[in-house]
């Protein structure tokens, strides 16, 4: 037992997502098709980043031509502007392997799916107390991660799965989608980094159990990276990048392998992790890491269709 007080959190007030205002929905999203990038592309210049970010496409091309694995890092506000549907593009085409994920992505992906929209205005809520107090996010993704941890699940297959077989609006869920496609969604979770954590029926050890399970599901991901894979970090800057560069070295110390593939980060600023942990130090021993700067609603969809 511990010396400290805690705070009671069965006197916390909570209140039904019905009655949340949301920022976001479905309708606003990206739409999916097919496009022809390649006079888009061939107009840019072969200098600065216009020819490093006609490399990378290379490079990915390549990739997929090869079978070699694209693993997709992506943070909340990838989705907030509404990119989910081509992320989902992608794994239609076979054209990612895994993706890694922060809390706040589950988050926003679940209630998406569930309630058809997402996105709180924080400094209202913030201001009275109220920010992150939905009822059925915080008992709904809880009680699923508490049940999981018991049937030894991760946390991203656990609601992938939920999401595919109960939800009204499974197809706006990129966990969902990829469940459907055999696809791993890790989620890589900081204990108090997210609304479901400030509720009772959040189940520390639970949660814990189901990310770490996640952790090594993405080591053993990793390691076909091994000569031409590509990993990319789209819009995370302290999680996905932390994360990857941990599971990173658990892969090579396995593997004894796991060099020459090819990096990016897509961010609207420069990043220091992102920067050091994905675009740097990981191919310092072959390979190449690329850094590119803009809003994720233009750059993303112009990689993505330049890929398909």
């Amino acid at each position: 037992m511990s010396r400290y007080k805690e705070a009671d959190l069965f006197q916390i007030d909570v209140y039904s997502v019905k009655d949340r205002a949301s920022k976001v929905e479905p309708s606003a999203f990206a739409k999916p098709g097919k496009m022809d990038t390649s006079a888009l592309l061939d107009c840019l210049p072969d200098i600065l980043k216009a020819a490093d970010f006609k490399e990378f496409i290379a490079r990915c091309s390549t990739a997929i031509q090869l079978k070699k694995p694209i693993i997709i890092g992506l943070g909340g506000h990838v989705i907030k502007t509404g990119l989910a549907p081509l992320l989902i593009e992608l794994m239609e085409a076979g054209a990612v392997s895994c993706f890694v994920i922060n809390g706040s992505v589950s988050i926003h992906d679940w209630e998406l799916a569930f309630y058809g929209k997402t996105s709180e205005d924080v400094s209202k809520s913030l201001a009275d107390g109220s920010f992150g107090m939905v009822f059925e996010t915080t008992h709904g993704i809880n009680s699923v991660i508490t049940e999981a941890s018991n049937q030894e699940l991760g946390y991203g297959e656990a609601l992938g799965k939920t999401i595919l077989e109960t939800a009204p609006n499974p197809e706006n869920s990129l966990l969902a989608m990829a469940y459907k496609h055999n696809i791993p969604v890790t989620v890589h979770v900081g204990l108090g980094t997210d609304i479901v954590h400030q509720t009772p029926c959040a189940d520390g050890k639970a949660i814990g159990d189901c990310s770490l399970r996640d952790f090594r599901i993405l080591v053993n991901q990793l390691m076909a990276l091994d000569e031409g894979g590509v990993f990319v970090d789209l819009g995370s800057a302290v999680v996905v990048p932390e994360v990857f560069l941990k599971a990173l070295t658990v892969a090579r110390n396995l593997s004894k392998s796991v060099k020459n593939f090819t990096t990016a980060v897509f961010d609207m600023n420069m990043q220091y992790r992102a920067l050091e942990n994905v675009a740097r130090r990981p191919v310092e021993t072959g390979g190449k890491g690329f850094y590119f700067i803009g809003h994720h609603e233009i750059m993303i969809p112009l990689w993505i269709k330049s890929i398909l």
